[in-house]
Protein backbone atom coordinates (compact mmCIF):
# COMPACT_ATOMS: atom_id res chain seq x y z
CA UNK A 1 0.00 0.00 0.00
CA UNK A 2 1.54 3.13 -1.26
CA UNK A 3 2.24 5.70 1.59
CA UNK A 4 -0.15 8.72 0.25
CA UNK A 5 -3.02 5.71 1.19
CA UNK A 6 -6.00 7.11 2.82
CA UNK A 7 -6.31 4.79 6.20
CA UNK A 8 -9.20 2.88 7.99
CA UNK A 9 -9.33 1.54 10.95
CA UNK A 10 -11.59 -0.77 12.20
CA UNK A 11 -11.80 -1.76 15.67
CA UNK A 12 -13.48 -5.27 16.27
CA UNK A 13 -13.02 -7.93 14.20
CA UNK A 14 -16.57 -9.97 14.35
CA UNK A 15 -19.47 -9.49 12.23
CA UNK A 16 -19.93 -5.99 11.80
CA UNK A 17 -15.79 -5.41 11.77
CA UNK A 18 -15.56 -7.69 8.83
CA UNK A 19 -18.50 -6.63 6.55
CA UNK A 20 -16.91 -3.19 6.80
CA UNK A 21 -13.89 -4.23 6.25
CA UNK A 22 -14.81 -5.83 3.19
CA UNK A 23 -17.56 -3.44 2.25
CA UNK A 24 -14.82 -0.14 2.08
CA UNK A 25 -12.00 -2.38 0.09
CA UNK A 26 -14.60 -3.70 -2.30
CA UNK A 27 -15.95 0.32 -2.27
CA UNK A 28 -11.84 1.55 -2.95
CA UNK A 29 -11.69 -1.24 -5.64
CA UNK A 30 -14.65 -0.55 -7.14
CA UNK A 31 -13.45 3.47 -7.18
CA UNK A 32 -10.18 2.42 -8.45
CA UNK A 33 -8.10 3.76 -5.55
CA UNK A 34 -6.26 2.22 -2.82
CA UNK A 35 -7.35 2.45 0.74
CA UNK A 36 -5.41 1.12 3.79
CA UNK A 37 -8.29 -1.09 5.50
CA UNK A 38 -7.09 -2.55 8.71
CA UNK A 39 -8.68 -4.56 11.15
CA UNK A 40 -7.78 -4.32 15.01
CA UNK A 41 -8.46 -7.54 16.93
CA UNK A 42 -7.80 -7.89 20.64
CA UNK A 43 -8.34 -12.13 20.36
CA UNK A 44 -5.42 -14.27 18.19
CA UNK A 45 -8.09 -14.12 14.94
CA UNK A 46 -10.94 -12.57 13.26
CA UNK A 47 -14.51 -13.67 13.61
CA UNK A 48 -13.87 -15.87 16.95
CA UNK A 49 -17.62 -14.08 18.36
CA UNK A 50 -19.25 -15.37 15.04
CA UNK A 51 -18.20 -18.94 15.88
CA UNK A 52 -20.25 -19.33 19.02
CA UNK A 53 -23.84 -18.38 17.20
CA UNK A 54 -26.35 -20.19 16.79
CA UNK A 55 -24.56 -22.93 19.28
CA UNK A 56 -21.89 -23.06 16.74
CA UNK A 57 -24.04 -23.11 13.69
CA UNK A 58 -24.17 -19.21 13.06
CA UNK A 59 -28.54 -17.96 12.22
CA UNK A 60 -26.03 -15.50 10.24
CA UNK A 61 -29.33 -13.52 8.97
CA UNK A 62 -33.38 -13.82 8.32
CA UNK A 63 -35.61 -13.84 5.49
CA UNK A 64 -38.27 -11.43 6.78
CA UNK A 65 -35.99 -8.09 8.90
CA UNK A 66 -37.88 -5.51 9.54
CA UNK A 67 -37.14 -2.25 10.80
CA UNK A 68 -40.08 -3.02 13.33
CA UNK A 69 -38.67 -5.84 15.16
CA UNK A 70 -35.63 -3.72 16.76
CA UNK A 71 -35.08 -1.71 19.70
CA UNK A 72 -34.43 2.18 17.74
CA UNK A 73 -36.56 0.98 14.70
CA UNK A 74 -36.70 4.52 13.11
CA UNK A 75 -32.43 4.60 12.99
CA UNK A 76 -32.51 1.18 11.87
CA UNK A 77 -35.28 1.69 8.90
CA UNK A 78 -33.02 4.59 8.22
CA UNK A 79 -29.85 2.49 7.72
CA UNK A 80 -31.80 -0.31 6.27
CA UNK A 81 -33.12 2.14 3.25
CA UNK A 82 -29.50 4.00 3.07
CA UNK A 83 -27.73 0.66 2.41
CA UNK A 84 -30.03 -0.34 -0.44
CA UNK A 85 -29.88 2.74 -2.04
CA UNK A 86 -25.93 3.39 -2.07
CA UNK A 87 -25.43 -0.07 -3.11
CA UNK A 88 -28.20 -0.06 -5.72
CA UNK A 89 -26.41 3.44 -7.07
CA UNK A 90 -23.31 2.05 -7.79
CA UNK A 91 -24.41 -1.81 -8.84
CA UNK A 92 -23.81 -3.43 -11.74
CA UNK A 93 -26.75 -5.06 -13.31
CA UNK A 94 -25.31 -8.37 -12.69
CA UNK A 95 -25.16 -7.47 -8.50
CA UNK A 96 -28.58 -5.80 -8.57
CA UNK A 97 -29.94 -8.80 -9.85
CA UNK A 98 -28.08 -10.60 -7.13
CA UNK A 99 -30.25 -8.58 -4.38
CA UNK A 100 -33.57 -8.84 -6.36
CA UNK A 101 -33.14 -12.46 -6.26
CA UNK A 102 -31.77 -13.17 -2.46
CA UNK A 103 -34.76 -10.68 -1.05
CA UNK A 104 -31.94 -8.51 0.75
CA UNK A 105 -28.80 -6.77 0.24
CA UNK A 106 -27.03 -9.03 3.60
CA UNK A 107 -28.32 -12.24 1.27
CA UNK A 108 -27.06 -10.63 -2.31
CA UNK A 109 -23.66 -9.94 -0.24
CA UNK A 110 -23.44 -13.49 1.25
CA UNK A 111 -24.40 -15.17 -2.00
CA UNK A 112 -21.97 -12.74 -4.06
CA UNK A 113 -19.51 -13.80 -1.77
CA UNK A 114 -20.39 -18.01 -2.43
CA UNK A 115 -22.11 -18.70 0.99
CA UNK A 116 -24.91 -20.70 0.41
CA UNK A 117 -27.61 -21.33 2.84
CA UNK A 118 -31.28 -23.17 4.13
CA UNK A 119 -33.76 -21.80 5.76
CA UNK A 120 -35.41 -22.91 9.17
CA UNK A 121 -38.77 -22.02 10.89
CA UNK A 122 -39.58 -18.49 10.79
CA UNK A 123 -37.11 -17.44 8.78
CA UNK A 124 -33.93 -18.35 10.31
CA UNK A 125 -30.89 -18.62 7.74
CA UNK A 126 -27.65 -21.01 8.39
CA UNK A 127 -25.26 -21.96 6.47
CA UNK A 128 -25.91 -25.45 4.61
CA UNK A 129 -22.81 -26.72 6.22
CA UNK A 130 -24.65 -26.20 9.50
CA UNK A 131 -20.88 -24.66 10.66
CA UNK A 132 -20.27 -21.06 11.83
CA UNK A 133 -16.77 -21.87 10.66
CA UNK A 134 -17.70 -21.86 7.14
CA UNK A 135 -19.36 -18.34 7.55
CA UNK A 136 -16.04 -16.70 8.80
CA UNK A 137 -14.01 -19.13 6.24
CA UNK A 138 -16.30 -16.71 3.22
CA UNK A 139 -15.46 -13.42 5.35
CA UNK A 140 -12.28 -13.92 5.68
CA UNK A 141 -11.48 -14.74 1.92
CA UNK A 142 -13.20 -11.72 0.55
CA UNK A 143 -11.50 -9.68 2.88
CA UNK A 144 -8.26 -11.01 1.63
CA UNK A 145 -9.68 -10.60 -1.85
CA UNK A 146 -9.29 -6.37 -1.12
CA UNK A 147 -6.59 -6.19 0.57
CA UNK A 148 -8.16 -5.99 4.16
CA UNK A 149 -5.19 -6.31 7.10
CA UNK A 150 -5.97 -8.51 10.00
CA UNK A 151 -3.98 -7.08 12.95
CA UNK A 152 -4.76 -10.06 15.78
CA UNK A 153 -3.63 -9.82 19.53
CA UNK A 154 -3.75 -5.63 19.13
CA UNK A 155 -6.37 -4.36 21.22
CA UNK A 156 -7.19 -0.81 21.24
CA UNK A 157 -7.06 1.02 25.42
CA UNK A 158 -8.52 4.23 23.56
CA UNK A 159 -9.49 6.57 20.56
CA UNK A 160 -8.42 10.33 20.64
CA UNK A 161 -10.51 12.41 17.81
CA UNK A 162 -8.10 14.94 15.64
CA UNK A 163 -7.02 17.72 16.55
CA UNK A 164 -7.69 19.60 13.98
CA UNK A 165 -8.95 19.52 10.68
CA UNK A 166 -8.39 17.35 8.90
CA UNK A 167 -5.64 15.33 11.46
CA UNK A 168 -6.06 11.92 12.10
CA UNK A 169 -7.28 9.76 14.94
CA UNK A 170 -4.93 8.55 17.37
CA UNK A 171 -5.75 4.94 18.77
CA UNK A 172 -3.67 4.31 21.95
CA UNK A 173 -3.24 0.47 21.99
CA UNK A 174 -3.02 -1.55 25.09
CA UNK A 175 0.26 -2.25 24.80
CA UNK A 176 1.79 1.29 24.46
CA UNK A 177 1.92 2.01 21.14
CA UNK A 178 0.10 4.24 18.98
CA UNK A 179 -1.66 4.11 15.39
CA UNK A 180 -3.30 6.75 13.14
CA UNK A 181 -5.94 6.49 11.01
CA UNK A 182 -8.07 9.18 9.21
CA UNK A 183 -11.02 7.45 10.14
CA UNK A 184 -11.92 4.73 12.54
CA UNK A 185 -15.29 2.63 12.45
CA UNK A 186 -15.91 1.15 16.48
CA UNK A 187 -17.11 -2.22 15.67
CA UNK A 188 -16.51 -4.30 19.20
CA UNK A 189 -19.81 -4.25 20.89
CA UNK A 190 -19.95 -2.79 24.71
CA UNK A 191 -16.43 -2.74 25.27
CA UNK A 192 -15.23 -0.01 22.53
CA UNK A 193 -17.26 2.63 24.95
CA UNK A 194 -14.18 3.16 27.51
CA UNK A 195 -12.24 3.54 24.21
CA UNK A 196 -14.38 6.21 23.02
CA UNK A 197 -14.19 8.24 26.32
CA UNK A 198 -12.19 11.18 25.17
CA UNK A 199 -14.58 11.37 22.05
CA UNK A 200 -16.91 12.60 24.08
CA UNK A 201 -20.08 10.73 22.29
CA UNK A 202 -23.37 10.22 24.44
CA UNK A 203 -23.86 6.61 26.01
CA UNK A 204 -26.74 5.17 26.53
CA UNK A 205 -26.54 2.53 29.76
CA UNK A 206 -26.16 -0.86 29.08
CA UNK A 207 -27.86 -4.21 30.45
CA UNK A 208 -27.73 -7.61 29.62
CA UNK A 209 -30.72 -8.91 26.72
CA UNK A 210 -32.24 -11.90 24.77
CA UNK A 211 -31.71 -14.41 28.04
CA UNK A 212 -33.20 -16.40 30.40
CA UNK A 213 -35.87 -14.75 33.13
CA UNK A 214 -35.71 -15.29 36.87
CA UNK A 215 -39.42 -15.82 38.55
CA UNK A 216 -40.29 -15.84 42.03
CA UNK A 217 -42.37 -18.78 42.16
CA UNK A 218 -38.95 -21.03 42.05
CA UNK A 219 -39.84 -23.81 44.17
CA UNK A 220 -42.18 -24.78 41.17
CA UNK A 221 -39.54 -24.18 38.57
CA UNK A 222 -37.05 -25.78 40.64
CA UNK A 223 -38.96 -28.77 40.06
CA UNK A 224 -39.45 -28.25 36.56
CA UNK A 225 -35.89 -27.51 36.37
CA UNK A 226 -34.82 -29.01 32.30
CA UNK A 227 -38.19 -29.81 31.44
CA UNK A 228 -39.24 -28.02 27.68
CA UNK A 229 -42.33 -27.37 26.56
CA UNK A 230 -44.24 -25.93 23.92
CA UNK A 231 -46.23 -23.30 25.03
CA UNK A 232 -47.29 -19.97 24.22
CA UNK A 233 -46.00 -17.64 26.41
CA UNK A 234 -46.77 -13.65 27.24
CA UNK A 235 -45.84 -10.58 29.58
CA UNK A 236 -49.17 -8.94 31.60
CA UNK A 237 -48.50 -5.57 33.36
CA UNK A 238 -51.21 -4.15 34.99
CA UNK A 239 -53.43 -6.73 33.00
CA UNK A 240 -52.49 -5.45 29.55
CA UNK A 241 -50.41 -7.77 27.83
CA UNK A 242 -47.16 -6.04 26.58
CA UNK A 243 -46.03 -8.96 24.32
CA UNK A 244 -46.11 -12.17 23.87
CA UNK A 245 -44.20 -15.44 22.16
CA UNK A 246 -44.72 -19.02 20.79
CA UNK A 247 -42.55 -21.37 20.76
CA UNK A 248 -40.26 -24.11 23.32
CA UNK A 249 -39.75 -22.78 27.04
CA UNK A 250 -37.31 -24.53 29.35
CA UNK A 251 -37.65 -23.99 33.34
CA UNK A 252 -34.77 -23.75 35.36
CA UNK A 253 -34.50 -23.71 38.93
CA UNK A 254 -34.26 -19.96 39.32
CA UNK A 255 -37.43 -18.95 36.05
CA UNK A 256 -37.46 -19.77 32.68
CA UNK A 257 -35.58 -19.75 29.42
CA UNK A 258 -35.94 -20.76 25.88
CA UNK A 259 -36.22 -18.94 22.56
CA UNK A 260 -39.41 -17.41 23.13
CA UNK A 261 -38.04 -16.36 27.01
CA UNK A 262 -35.42 -14.70 25.38
CA UNK A 263 -37.45 -12.66 22.77
CA UNK A 264 -39.55 -11.65 25.91
CA UNK A 265 -36.84 -10.62 27.80
CA UNK A 266 -36.57 -7.11 25.92
CA UNK A 267 -39.58 -6.35 27.06
CA UNK A 268 -39.76 -7.61 30.47
CA UNK A 269 -39.52 -5.45 33.54
CA UNK A 270 -39.65 -6.66 37.42
CA UNK A 271 -42.89 -7.21 38.82
CA UNK A 272 -44.27 -8.34 35.01
CA UNK A 273 -46.13 -11.58 35.18
CA UNK A 274 -45.04 -14.31 32.95
CA UNK A 275 -48.15 -16.17 31.56
CA UNK A 276 -47.50 -19.70 30.37
CA UNK A 277 -50.34 -21.25 27.87
CA UNK A 278 -49.98 -25.09 28.21
CA UNK A 279 -52.88 -25.73 25.60
CA UNK A 280 -52.06 -22.78 23.22
CA UNK A 281 -55.66 -22.30 23.12
CA UNK A 282 -55.62 -18.61 22.43
CA UNK A 283 -58.75 -18.63 25.17
CA UNK A 284 -60.04 -19.57 28.13
CA UNK A 285 -62.98 -20.33 26.69
CA UNK A 286 -62.01 -22.17 23.88
CA UNK A 287 -59.76 -23.98 26.84
CA UNK A 288 -63.02 -24.68 28.65
CA UNK A 289 -64.64 -26.35 25.42
CA UNK A 290 -61.96 -28.46 24.94
CA UNK A 291 -61.79 -29.92 28.49
CA UNK A 292 -65.40 -30.64 28.56
CA UNK A 293 -65.00 -32.22 25.19
CA UNK A 294 -61.98 -34.68 26.72
CA UNK A 295 -63.45 -35.74 29.86
CA UNK A 296 -66.49 -36.50 27.69
CA UNK A 297 -63.93 -38.90 25.68
CA UNK A 298 -62.08 -40.53 27.84
CA UNK A 299 -65.47 -41.21 30.18
CA UNK A 300 -66.53 -43.16 26.77
CA UNK A 301 -63.47 -45.26 26.68
CA UNK A 302 -62.84 -45.51 30.85
CA UNK A 303 -66.48 -44.90 32.46
CA UNK A 304 -67.26 -42.67 34.81
CA UNK A 305 -64.01 -42.90 36.87
CA UNK A 306 -62.00 -40.11 35.12
CA UNK A 307 -59.09 -39.29 37.41
CA UNK A 308 -57.01 -35.76 37.43
CA UNK A 309 -54.45 -38.09 35.85
CA UNK A 310 -56.57 -39.09 32.86
CA UNK A 311 -57.27 -35.89 31.85
CA UNK A 312 -53.14 -34.61 32.16
CA UNK A 313 -52.01 -38.02 30.58
CA UNK A 314 -50.70 -37.40 27.36
CA UNK A 315 -51.64 -33.59 27.47
CA UNK A 316 -48.54 -33.00 29.81
CA UNK A 317 -45.33 -34.46 30.87
CA UNK A 318 -45.89 -36.41 34.43
CA UNK A 319 -44.05 -33.60 36.71
CA UNK A 320 -45.79 -30.18 34.68
CA UNK A 321 -48.80 -32.14 35.44
CA UNK A 322 -48.09 -32.65 39.16
CA UNK A 323 -47.15 -29.35 39.13
CA UNK A 324 -50.72 -27.53 37.75
CA UNK A 325 -52.49 -29.77 39.54
CA UNK A 326 -51.15 -28.97 42.86
CA UNK A 327 -52.18 -24.87 41.72
CA UNK A 328 -55.00 -26.40 41.01
CA UNK A 329 -55.70 -27.81 44.54
CA UNK A 330 -55.92 -31.61 43.22
CA UNK A 331 -53.48 -34.50 42.99
CA UNK A 332 -53.20 -37.37 40.18
CA UNK A 333 -55.36 -39.96 41.82
CA UNK A 334 -58.59 -37.12 42.44
CA UNK A 335 -61.92 -38.11 40.48
CA UNK A 336 -61.99 -35.40 37.71
CA UNK A 337 -65.50 -33.97 37.81
CA UNK A 338 -67.23 -31.68 35.62
CA UNK A 339 -66.85 -28.56 37.95
CA UNK A 340 -63.46 -28.89 38.22
CA UNK A 341 -62.74 -28.28 33.99
CA UNK A 342 -62.72 -24.79 34.48
CA UNK A 343 -60.28 -24.61 37.37
CA UNK A 344 -58.23 -26.81 35.33
CA UNK A 345 -58.45 -24.85 32.58
CA UNK A 346 -57.22 -21.25 34.01
CA UNK A 347 -54.07 -22.89 35.53
CA UNK A 348 -53.39 -24.27 31.70
CA UNK A 349 -54.02 -21.49 30.10
CA UNK A 350 -52.66 -19.02 32.66
CA UNK A 351 -49.64 -20.97 34.88
CA UNK A 352 -48.62 -17.09 35.71
CA UNK A 353 -44.98 -16.55 36.87
CA UNK A 354 -44.13 -12.96 38.52
CA UNK A 355 -40.53 -11.90 36.92
CA UNK A 356 -37.85 -10.67 39.05
CA UNK A 357 -35.50 -9.52 36.38
CA UNK A 358 -33.04 -10.99 34.22
CA UNK A 359 -31.85 -14.84 34.96
CA UNK A 360 -27.88 -16.56 34.59
CA UNK A 361 -26.97 -13.06 32.32
CA UNK A 362 -23.88 -14.87 31.31
CA UNK A 363 -25.73 -16.67 28.34
CA UNK A 364 -27.52 -13.55 27.35
CA UNK A 365 -27.01 -13.05 23.72
CA UNK A 366 -26.49 -9.44 23.96
CA UNK A 367 -26.45 -5.75 25.46
CA UNK A 368 -29.25 -3.31 25.31
CA UNK A 369 -27.41 0.40 25.27
CA UNK A 370 -24.63 1.54 23.78
CA UNK A 371 -23.37 4.49 22.08
CA UNK A 372 -26.71 6.27 21.26
CA UNK A 373 -28.28 6.54 18.22
CA UNK A 374 -29.27 9.85 17.96
CA UNK A 375 -25.65 11.35 17.82
CA UNK A 376 -25.16 9.30 14.04
CA UNK A 377 -26.57 9.59 10.87
CA UNK A 378 -28.23 6.52 10.03
CA UNK A 379 -27.07 7.37 5.95
CA UNK A 380 -23.97 6.60 6.92
CA UNK A 381 -23.16 5.61 10.41
CA UNK A 382 -20.59 8.41 11.09
CA UNK A 383 -21.26 10.59 14.11
CA UNK A 384 -22.78 13.67 13.84
CA UNK A 385 -20.26 15.54 15.34
CA UNK A 386 -17.11 13.96 14.66
CA UNK A 387 -16.59 13.57 11.11
CA UNK A 388 -14.67 10.06 10.38
CA UNK A 389 -15.81 8.21 13.41
CA UNK A 390 -18.38 5.72 12.72
CA UNK A 391 -19.87 3.18 14.95
CA UNK A 392 -21.60 -0.28 13.64
CA UNK A 393 -23.71 -3.34 15.50
CA UNK A 394 -23.45 -3.90 19.06
CA UNK A 395 -21.42 -0.50 19.80
CA UNK A 396 -25.17 1.35 19.13
CA UNK A 397 -27.80 1.51 20.75
CA UNK A 398 -29.58 -1.37 18.75
CA UNK A 399 -30.84 -4.90 19.52
CA UNK A 400 -33.22 -7.15 17.95
CA UNK A 401 -35.19 -10.49 18.23
CA UNK A 402 -33.14 -13.97 18.09
CA UNK A 403 -33.41 -15.49 15.00
CA UNK A 404 -30.68 -13.43 13.28
CA UNK A 405 -31.95 -10.13 13.69
CA UNK A 406 -28.76 -8.84 15.79
CA UNK A 407 -26.37 -10.96 13.10
CA UNK A 408 -28.21 -8.98 9.73
CA UNK A 409 -27.97 -5.59 12.14
CA UNK A 410 -24.37 -6.16 12.42
CA UNK A 411 -23.49 -7.00 8.66
CA UNK A 412 -26.43 -4.30 7.23
CA UNK A 413 -24.23 -1.82 9.49
CA UNK A 414 -20.94 -2.60 8.70
CA UNK A 415 -21.53 -2.60 5.23
CA UNK A 416 -22.96 0.71 5.34
CA UNK A 417 -20.32 2.52 7.55
CA UNK A 418 -17.60 0.35 5.40
CA UNK A 419 -19.08 2.13 2.28
CA UNK A 420 -19.36 5.22 3.82
CA UNK A 421 -16.41 5.64 5.28
CA UNK A 422 -14.84 4.67 2.05
CA UNK A 423 -16.30 7.19 0.24
CA UNK A 424 -15.62 9.90 2.08
CA UNK A 425 -11.82 9.23 2.46
CA UNK A 426 -11.54 8.66 -1.13
CA UNK A 427 -14.10 11.74 -2.87
CA UNK A 428 -10.89 14.26 -3.10
CA UNK A 429 -9.13 11.90 -4.02
CA UNK A 430 -11.30 10.75 -7.51
CA UNK A 431 -13.33 13.41 -8.94
CA UNK A 432 -15.73 11.19 -10.40
CA UNK A 433 -16.62 8.94 -7.43
CA UNK A 434 -20.50 9.07 -7.38
CA UNK A 435 -21.67 8.62 -3.67
CA UNK A 436 -25.52 7.31 -3.22
CA UNK A 437 -28.14 9.72 -1.96
CA UNK A 438 -29.52 7.32 1.01
CA UNK A 439 -32.58 7.17 2.40
CA UNK A 440 -33.76 9.20 5.53
CA UNK A 441 -33.81 8.03 9.08
CA UNK A 442 -37.12 6.26 9.80
CA UNK A 443 -37.60 4.72 6.07
CA UNK A 444 -37.33 0.75 6.08
CA UNK A 445 -36.11 -0.05 2.91
CA UNK A 446 -34.25 -3.32 3.07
Amino acid sequence: MGEDAKKLAIVGGGAAGLAAAIAAGERARAIGVPLDVVVFERDDRVGRSILATGNGRCNFSNEYPHADDYHSGDFVGGAFGALLASVSETASDRDLKIIRDNGHVVNAFFYKHGLMWRVEDDGRQYPRTNKASTVVDVLRRAARNVGVREACEREVAAIDPPRGHGGQFTLRMADGTLERADAVIVACGGRALAALGACGLPVVAQRPMLGPLRCAETAETRELDNIRVRCDVSLVRKGERVAGERGELMFRKYGVSGICVFNLSRFAQAGDTLRIDFLQSGSIDDAVHYLYARRKLLAGTFGDGVTCEDMTRGLLLPRVADVVLKRVGMAAGDRFEKADVEKLARVLTAFDLTVEGMGDETICQVRRGGLDVGAFDCATMEAKELPGLYATGEALDVDGPCGGYNLHWAWSSGMLAGRSAAERLLQPLESGLRVATPARCGEDVR
